[in-house]
């Protein structure tokens, strides 16, 4: 089947309902947000969009249990067997060493957890208890799951005050040949210049880029992304969730 177009995946994640409860959210854990920046250097709004995105602010969490979700994909889905295995045993040290009940959390369809939805290694490798109980929880505290967030994005090497994306103009044949290339940056903006692509004229010469296209209603546009939004794809592979993100924390 096709793909789902931009202009349709952005409409089910940039709207009124998560910008509406993304400010009410900043609101409620300003304090926290300002702590994450301050000590993570990542923005408030990349925080708060990525919970959006994620939860809906922890109103969607799941209702799988983890340890039936996990066991399921790691011995009846052969082509990601060994990736939920790890997941598996990650999950099965986490619930000892969170002293729960391995029957008891429920998550997504995937084993993803809590407000921002890390999966079992991800959450005993990046969570962090900032609101200073003692106590991990990424389901119930909001400070936690916000410190969590910033810190994933960190240890993956967000760059404060880096751009992120940029619409480009480009011929489709330059363009489309970049897009093969994947979602790593690989192409210094000077480069991709070079090669007809117009990238704004603010945007350090030196960066590493790629290139990707959007499907709007008018057709198809070109965009560049840069470290920071391959960072962002680092929490979820797709071009369109990080362009989602990245639009809510723009908004």
């Amino acid at each position: 089947c096709l793909p789902r177009p931009w202009y349709d995946y952005r409409a089910a994640f940039v709207n009124r309902t998560r910008v509406a409860g993304g400010a009410r959210f900043w609101r409620e854990n300003a304090g926290a947000l300002a702590q994450a920046e301050a000590s993570q250097g990542v923005p408030p709004e990349l925080v708060v969009a990525t919970i959006a995105a994620e939860t809906l602010f922890g109103r969607q969490m799941g209702t799988h249990p983890v340890l039936d979700t996990l066991a399921a994909l790691a011995f009846g889905f052969p082509r990601r067997a060994e990736f939920f295995r790890g997941e598996l045993e990650q999950f099965l040290l986490l619930a000892r060493e969170l002293e729960l009940d391995p029957t008891r959390p429920v998550g997504s369809f995937a084993g993803a957890m809590g407000i921002p939805q890390f999966m079992p290694s991800s959450y005993r490798r990046f969570a962090v208890d900032f609101d200073g109980d003692g106590r991990i929880d990424l389901w119930r505290s909001a400070a936690d799951a916000i410190g969590s967030v910033a810190n994933y994005y960190r240890a993956h090497g967000w760059v404060s005050g880096g751009p992120v994306a940029v619409p480009v103009e480009a011929p489709v044949e330059a363009a489309q040949a970049q897009a093969a290339r994947g979602i790593r940056p690989h192409t210094s903006v000077a480069e991709l210049r070079g090669l007809g692509i117009a990238i704004p004229g603010e945007v350090d010469a030196g960066l590493p880029a790629m290139v990707f296209p959007l499907v709007f209603r008018e057709g198809t546009r070109y965009w560049a992304g840069f470290d920071n939004f391959f960072v962002i794809t680092r929490y979820n592979r797709a071009i369109h969730y990080a362009m989602a993100v990245h639009e809510l924390a723009g908004e």
